[in-house]
Parts: structure tokens; sequence; C-alpha cells
């Protein structure tokens, strides 16, 4: 019997490959949506799709897992059932607080680059950074009476951000911070980890043509399913044009072009506020407890979202002689300073993946 359902069966696989090689292949459409109800940013999903229907479900998948990311890391709010970053920070001194495995993860990947940074990005510098915020706030509410932080202040505040005393128990899922009067502040990692979460999500269901934008974080995942680019063009902002950029690439410096990678960038244009015609944006150097003073940006591309966050901080608050050879010691790791004088400095392989300063292509 089952020598003569041999042929058969052939058969019938021939003429199932021979269907399929004449079937159309699937056609591919360019979809767009976007949320600004999350981490204080507009977030824009691009992606391939084979239909509306496939799309919006990944769109929910995005916005969901944003939404969730947020709450988690929100150190402002509340929210019912969950304990967050805030959560953490009312209870400093107080007693343990049990967290979910994502804040666990976010808390030890800071602390493992606070280490590798020399302390340069310290999530434990909530205390300082608060102070800004404040002012910063009543700044742009009232241009007129902005104020710098008094010094004395900042100096008082940063008394309370020992990262060594923020206390992560993996066994228990839980933080302590030792210290009653410090807090954290995840701005620094918060975004870009989300951004690398919800894409490993839509990679393991499949998707493989898509583009994440929230704020100065992009994420790339695969290429554009056109049938013509083989690489997604990611613009870099030049931080001497107006934030509101303009169809045309007015506002851009470079274009870089990638796949499968995260392009972040940090600069002076992101959040500011002006005292007596001087800007003071929001990056606030550990050492000196004011804005740093070394770049107008910095731009890092590397695969992992979160890391890329984290180094675009950490290479914009570090001198150029340390933060060149820092970032040139990174595997994987490329970036681009834009510095005071609009001089821009790159590593190695940065310039080979730009439009304009190197003649990459989408190719």
């Amino acid at each position: 019997m089952k020598k003569r359902l041999l042929p058969l069966l052939t058969a019938l696989v021939l003429l199932a490959g021979l269907l399929m090689s004449c079937a159309p292949k699937p056609q591919y459409k360019k979809y767009r949506g976007e949320f600004m109800d999350t981490f204080d940013t507009n977030v824009i999903v691009m992606a391939y799709a084979s239909s509306q229907t496939e799309f919006d479900a990944l769109f929910d998948i995005v916005h969901d897992g944003f939404v969730r990311m947020h709450r988690l890391f929100d150190i402002y709010h509340s929210y019912s059932g969950i304990n967050n970053i805030k959560t953490i920070n009312d209870n400093a001194g107080i007693q343990p607080v049990k967290v979910d495995a994502d804040i666990i993860e976010l808390i030890e990947l800071s602390k493992e680059w606070n280490k590798k940074t020399g302390g340069v990005v310290n999530i434990a510098l909530g205390s300082v950074l608060s102070i800004w915020h404040e002012y910063r706030d009543a700044g742009i509410s009232d241009p007129a009476s902005a104020q710098l932080p008094p010094m004395a202040d900042l100096k008082a505040a940063s008394a309370h951000t020992d990262i060594d005393k923020v206390i992560v128990d993996k066994a228990a899922s839980t933080v302590y911070l030792a210290d009653p009067d410090m807090s954290l502040d995840v701005g620094a990692v918060a975004k870009g980890y989300a951004t690398e979460a919800v894409a490993r999500l839509l990679m393991e269901k499949g998707y493989s043509s898509v583009l994440i934008s929230a704020g100065g974080n992009i994420r790339a995942i695969g290429a554009p399913l056109d049938g013509v680019r083989k690489k997604w063009g990611v613009g870099i902002k030049d931080p001497n044009s107006p934030l509101a950029g303009s169809t045309d690439e007015s506002n851009l410096l470079d274009v870089a072009f990638v796949t499968d990678m995260s392009v972040v960038s940090s600069g002076v244009y992101e959040r500011f506020y002006t005292v007596d015609g001087q800007q003071y944006h929001h990056l606030i150097d550990p050492d000196t407890l004011m804005p740093s003073t070394h770049y107008k940006a910095v731009t890092v591309i590397t695969q992992d979202s979160g890391i890329a966050d984290l180094l675009s901080t950490a290479l914009f608050l570090m001198p150029l002689d340390k933060a060149q050879p820092f970032a040139e010691s990174l595997d994987g790791v490329e970036a681009l300073w834009i510095l005071p004088d609009d001089t821009v400095v790159t590593t190695g392989r940065m310039k080979s993946m730009l439009r304009d300063m190197g003649g990459a292509t989408a190719q």
C-alpha cells in the first residue's frame, strides 16, 4: 500500500510547489500609527504588513507594551495594583518593595553601566534631578521669573545619591533604598528599555519589518519590505535647527542606514529652559550638578535600545578624551558627537553608516 501511494504523494507535492510558485507573492504595504500617552513623548510605529488588520494587531502590542512599561517606571504617579518606581521612592528607608521583573532588570542594568561608566550614569540621582525638574517647570511656566536651583540645595541633595544603597534582592524580587532621602530617576534608560522590550516581543511574535520611534529612541526590526531598500533610514537631528522638523529634512544633520539596530540621540535641544538668556538642558553632570557643556548632541548606534539610551547619556556627560576611547572599546557600538563649535567627531565605523558623511545607502 505504501509503495502505491508514493507516486501520488510525489505528484501532489510537485503540484503544490507549482501552485505556490505561480501564486502572487504577498504584497506588503507601509502603515503608520502613533500615540502620546506614555513617557511624555510621541511614539511612532511604522511597519510593513499584509493588511490593516495585521498592522492594527502589531500596533496594539506596541501600545500595550509601552503603557505597561510607562506605569512601571513612572516616578510621579501611582497605579492600582502596581508597585512601580514611585512606590520604591515612597518607601525609601522604610521597607523593601516587591516589584515586577522588568524593574529588577532595569535597575540591575543601570547599576552595571554605572560601574562601567565610572558613575556618570546614576539612576540614584533622583534627589538632584527632582530639584532641576522643579525649577525647569517653573521657568517654562513663567519665563520672566526663571531661576537656577541654588547650588547649596543641589549639593545637599547629592549627598543622597549613592547607588550602592539601592539594594536589589532578585530571589525575593524586591528593591530597597537604604537612604530615606534618596530617590530613583530612571529617565536615562526607561524609554530605551521599554522600546527594546517591545521590539523583542514583536520579534517573538514573528513581525519582521518595523520601526519604532520613541522620542530620541529609534529601534529598527528587520528591513523595509518595499522591495527596494535593505535598510531603514533614520534621521539624526541637527541641534542648530528648530525642534519642529519639516518633511524636507531641513532639520537633519545626516541619515543613518540600519537594520536590526537602535539609533538613540541625546542633546541640548530636548528639554530645557532659559535663565538670563542662557539655555539650561536636562542632562545633569553628577560631578558639577549642572547641565553638561561638552557637546550639543550625541548619537549612539547599537543593537539594544536600552543600552543605547544609557550610552547616549553617558557619552554626553563624558569629555571627549574619555568618551571617544570608551565608546571605541565597546563591541558593536558606534557614536557621533557634535561639539559646541559644531565640529563632528565619530567612532571608527560610524561614518560608513551615514548617507552624507560616508556615502551610505539603503541598499
